[in-house]
């Protein structure tokens, strides 16, 4: 009998780490299921997509779609839905999964919803209660019509049901983000630096958020934050296409005596986190793997969809005008060790694939799997 078809959803390089944790939990148990990955194309170069999969153990996608990114957000979900509705009209799975909070996610769980196919997000329930974020509106749209919420921790899992989803939808299965971490940090930590770092003697510097970088006076105002903390210390700054494109437009450039690397594979980068003194960035995911590695993470940002990581004492909330005070408390010390946060431990992928396994096991009835699993905000 063949097994059903699982669709790991792919659209930009922040999906692939979150994604691998279930793939490989998948690998694991053969006959469960067929995981298909596919790849929308928001994030198409080797440097954004490609040279990462080869880094978290994924193979090449079974379906690529090719919908590059361009002409606004609606445009890219729009064409994403529609090559999407094409792909699973002739190529039916029986359960969908998109991660995160990309335009991708978004349009891939339209899509399936709209085709009665059941979704499963990966990365549910996160809020950073700022509706301007383009992020923010695409989460809270894909968690109101999912058929599985998969919460990286408890308390985001008690959000979601006080939200008002249903407690049968909603599972706490602890973060993908850290089962990829793991599993790549013995070969990221052997990597070499670029010539010229010392472990422990640098920051890391990454901003790509378009309330960051699209904005000229913004931009303006952090190249000249980043200026003042590297006189404290030596910064290494890995640049985003979008934030290098913002600097081309505006006429603005990187400050002197910041090292400026092309974006880096998934075990180059973070490699380069492991030997760091500290990271400032906006990246919610580089929040994450920073409390993994008992790394000071300066978020520049004024809310966060990650609170957990502020709780657990190694992130937290900086202005530009404060960056430079705050890199200056980390090199003094003044910062805690991180706490341990339940459930990031490695285990989400075997977490999610347990959730996965019963609902392939409780078919509803005329749309394939019925929603949810057991009964009450769970950890598997």
């Amino acid at each position: 009998m063949t097994p059903p078809e699982v669709h790991l959803v792919a659209a930009a390089r922040p999906n692939l780490p979150k994604l691998a944790a279930l793939w490989h939990a998948l690998a694991g148990r053969p006959g469960m299921c067929l995981p298909v990955l596919v790849h929308t194309g928001q994030h198409a170069d080797p440097a954004m997509f490609g040279d990462h999969l080869a880094d978290l153990g994924l193979p090449l996608p079974d379906v690529s779609l090719g919908v590059a990114a361009g002409g606004g957000h609606a445009a890219l979900t729009g064409r994403t839905m529609m090559a999407l509705a094409e792909l699973w009209t002739a190529r039916r799975p029986t359960v969908v999964v998109v991660a995160g909070d990309v335009d991708g996610t978004l349009a891939a769980a339209l899509s399936a919803r709209k085709l009665a196919i059941p979704v499963a997000h990966l990365e549910a329930g996160l809020r950073c209660g700022d509706l301007d974020m383009p992020e923010e509106i695409n989460r809270r749209a894909v968690d109101a019509i999912s058929t599985a919420l998969w919460a990286p921790d408890e308390g985001t899992a008690a959000r979601l049901v006080a939200e008002g989803h249903p407690p049968e939808t909603v599972r706490a299965v602890g973060n993908a983000m850290i089962d990829s971490l793991l599993r790549a940090l013995p070969a990221a930590r052997a990597r070499p630096l670029p010539a010229g770092l010392a472990a422990g003697g640098y920051g890391v510097v990454t901003l790509h958020r378009p309330a960051n970088v699209d904005d000229r006076a913004a931009l303006s105002a952090l190249l000249e934050a980043v200026a003042r903390a590297a006189r404290r210390t030596g910064l290494v700054w890995p640049l985003h296409p979008r934030t290098a494109r913002r600097l081309s437009e505006f006429g603005l450039a990187v400050p002197e005596g910041v090292m400026v690397l092309p974006p880096l594979g998934y075990r180059d980068f973070l490699g380069l986190m492991a030997h760091a003194r500290l990271v400032a960035t906006d990246s919610g995911g580089v929040q994450e793997e920073a409390w993994a590695l008992d790394l000071p993470c300066l978020t520049l940002r004024p809310s966060t969809e990650r609170p957990v990581t502020l709780e657990a004492g190694t992130n937290r909330l900086v202005t530009p005008a404060g960056l430079e005070g705050a890199v200056a408390a980390v090199l003094a010390g003044d910062w805690p060790r991180a706490r341990p946060i339940p459930l990031w431990d490695g285990r989400a992928g075997a977490r999610m694939a347990d959730h996965l396994s019963e609902m392939l096991d409780a078919p509803g009835p005329g749309t394939g799997p019925r929603r949810g699993g057991e009964t009450g905000t769970m950890t598997a």
